[in-house]
């Protein structure tokens, strides 16, 4: 397509702008619980971007390889070259700013937005939508059969608490200390749940292909919300026995959240697109969404700064949310300021990068 979807880059601008709010409050202790993830099982808001944003690169697999009908060296090089890269921003951007490799986190978010780009893209070009229908398939079958009939040592078969279960098991023999700080023994960008996040991007490929590749028919938006919707009660349906949880990424969490992203994009596709709702409405998300890895990128810079400079005997991080904020607001509302000053400062920067005509492609 020679014009950009408007519709696309508002979604992935919004989505950019989510992420920022739900990971910078001003204390974790002031959250109010729509911003929060579900403690395990179960769905919050939140619990919708980091799937939305994988859903999206699958979308954007679909437009940008459409003319590739083949494998071949050259392409398989600049894929590994942006997923490498990806990858290696994520790592940075733990590591940040005290660069202590000994205890580096090695999962991360852009880690896992690179590795299942890579394979996504090459699932894509390599075969027919019908075929990724079936691996789809296969692959939330495949890993709900692993993680309920295969038993792991200290645990039975079929357990998902937290922390016993067979992909923290897995997390602890292949990852050891590099995990999450928070959980210390798993972690939740682990890697078997890696496999069942690649469907949710795959998902946004075949989505892609029968909604954008084509010319649009309004029968097309009428099966879209009747697929996204079966997508979700089938979700619904198989949290009875697999449940909703975004740390294990969840076959039921895929379906769920796969068909809640289809849902987002038709409706902002009808109502942006179509029905030439003012853009300049949504102008801010198209800012976020012109340079999204870099907003994300700085956003996590940026909050590792202000914890790691002193303002006395206190981290600038917590020194601007008691002094700034909540001197004068409640502390749900306080913390929920902060996040938004956040989202704000980065939104500056980002128009001003699109105002530039400054676009950063990883």
């Amino acid at each position: 397509m020679k014009d950009r979807i408007k519709s696309l880059d508002i979604f992935r601008g919004a989505t950019i702008a989510g992420m920022i709010l739900v990971n910078t409050p001003g204390s974790w202790n002031y959250v109010y619980t729509p911003l929060l993830h579900a403690k395990w099982h179960g769905l919050t808001p939140t619990d919708l971007i980091f799937p939305f944003f994988l859903f999206i690169v699958g979308v954007s697999v679909s437009i940008s390889l459409k003319k590739h009908s083949e494998i071949n060296s050259s392409l398989v090089i600049k894929l590994a070259k942006r997923s490498l890269i990806l990858i290696l921003l994520g790592l940075l951007m733990g590591a940040f700013p005290y660069f202590n490799l000994a205890d580096l986190r090695y999962p991360g978010v852009l880690q896992r937005i690179g590795l299942v780009f890579f394979a996504t893209a090459l699932l894509s070009v390599r075969f027919q939508t019908n075929t990724l229908m079936v691996i789809s398939g296969l692959i939330l079958l495949i890993y709900w059969l692993i993680m309920a009939l295969i038993p792991f040592p200290g645990g039975e078969a079929g357990s998902l608490e937290i922390g016993n279960n067979l992909a923290a098991w897995v997390d602890q023999i292949v990852l050891g200390k590099h995990v999450w700080s928070q959980t210390k023994t798993w972690d939740p960008e682990g890697v078997i749940s890696t496999l069942p996040a690649l469907v949710t991007a795959l998902s946004g490929v075949i989505f892609g292909r029968y909604y954008f590749l084509s010319q649009f028919e309004i029968a097309k938006l009428r099966k879209s919300l009747l697929l996204a919707s079966g997508m979700i009660l089938t979700g619904i349906a198989w949290h009875s026995i697999f449940p909703i949880n975004k740390s294990l990424w969840t076959s039921s969490f895929v379906l769920v959240t796969s068909g809640t992203a289809i849902i987002a994009l038709v409706l902002i596709h009808w109502l942006i697109d179509r029905q030439k709702w003012r853009e300049n409405l949504f102008a801010p998300f198209i800012h976020f969404g012109s340079n999204a890895i870099v907003v994300y990128l700085l956003s996590g810079i940026i909050a590792s700064s202000l914890w790691a400079i002193q303002m006395g005997d206190q981290p600038l991080y917590q020194w601007l949310f008691e002094r700034v904020f909540l001197s004068w607001l409640s502390p749900y509302n306080a913390s929920l300021a902060f996040a938004i000053s956040v989202v704000l400062l980065l939104y500056m920067i980002a128009w001003l990068m699109y105002r530039k005509k400054i676009f950063v492609k990883v």
